[in-house]
């Protein structure tokens, strides 16, 4: 059984006192609008139900299908794998239980609906990972059911979506190379291929752009080919014949990849080229490689994609869009001050 959220569990969370917490849920005066809103914002995310709310909604429990790809799941233990993971928790949180269904990707080929949409076996539907084209224009079909898109958008039909703030991220990740004095720069992430790959890559350009610092279009590196999306060690690196000093990298399974290519080739990281990544997440097997990196927050994302799905499941009405959650640079040990 799922512990319920007390005020005293919020009161310790922030050090405050459980009466500011009370003031500040039933909105009395007496707590200022920033600390109010951390508790509100604390609250939502622990889970926390109101008496009167607890008894009013006691029988609303729904279950949230997550459909995500074999691609994503096939050979790791993936980012998408503990995705799901944070989703079932907030889920929890919310009275609500989950059930994955991962599509082959031969069903996936053959445009072969989930079961969960097709049966109605969910209440509202959470995929996690973008489908390919084809496949995405099939599961509008199945609309009926209440959808969310949990790290990705189509920029071809509106739908909820949540996103890490690909765009900025990459940019803030780059420009903290520049203050490192690094001024050739490559980027690597196959363009096109997902969005949020080519958000990056934008990010990145941006960051180039505003330092006067040319974007070399030989040190633009694909990551994985288009036909299987396959990312890792199995890819093999086209290495520029004229290196940069660093490269940013448009997740960090693929900058492990890189700086095991880098240091085969005789390179050294940082010593020679400095490496950055995205994601703050490596397959377990990689271990930790100390990658400096920007962190997405999973935990955040999770719990907006349940709550504007328990907000389509209940049709309250609101407009549908794409929220950006923001995350933050961790420094580690690939990257080096240039003299």
């Amino acid at each position: 059984m799922v512990k319920s959220v007390k005020l005293a569990d919020i009161a310790a969370e922030l050090n405050v006192s459980i009466v500011t917490v009370s003031k500040a849920l039933s909105g009395q005066k007496g707590v200022s609008e920033e600390l109010r809103q951390k508790i509100k914002d604390l609250a939502d995310e622990m889970g926390y139900i109101p008496v009167h709310a607890a008894q009013k909604n006691r029988s609303k429990s729904y279950t949230i299908g997550v459909i995500s790809l074999e691609s994503y799941f096939a050979k790791f233990a993936s980012f998408y794998w503990k995705m799901y993971q944070e989703v079932a928790t907030k889920a929890v949180k919310k009275n609500c239980f989950t059930m994955l269904e991962v599509i082959s990707t031969a069903a996936e080929e053959a445009l072969e609906p989930p079961k969960l949409m097709q049966e109605d076996r969910a209440d509202g539907i959470i995929i996690i990972g973008k489908p390919k084209k084809e496949y995405l224009k099939m599961l509008y079909q199945y609309r009926r059911t209440p959808m969310v898109f949990l790290d990705f958008y189509d920029d071809e039909q509106t739908c909820d979506s949540v996103v890490s703030s690909g765009y900025i991220g990459s940019y803030q990740i780059t420009h903290y190379l520049i203050e490192k004095g690094h001024k050739r720069i490559g980027y690597v992430g196959t363009l096109k291929y997902t969005e949020s790959i080519t958000d990056r890559y934008f990010g990145y350009c941006k960051a180039l752009l505003e330092s006067n610092i040319e974007v070399r279009k030989d040190w633009i590196i694909p990551d994985r080919d288009i036909a299987d999306g396959i990312i890792g060690m199995e890819y093999t690196f086209q290495l520029p014949h004229d290196m940069p000093t660093a490269f940013v990298c448009n997740n960090d399974v693929t900058a492990y990849a890189l700086i095991q290519t880098l240091e085969k080739a005789g390179y050294r990281v940082p010593e020679d080229v400095s490496i950055v990544g995205y994601d703050n997440y490596l397959y377990p097997e990689f271990g930790d490689s100390k990658i400096t990196t920007y962190a997405v927050d999973m935990g955040e994302m999770s719990r907006i994609a349940i709550h504007c799905l328990i907000k389509k499941i209940e049709n309250i009405t609101y407009n549908e869009s794409i929220h950006t959650v923001p995350g933050r640079i961790i420094i580690r040990d690939t990257v080096k001050e240039m003299g």
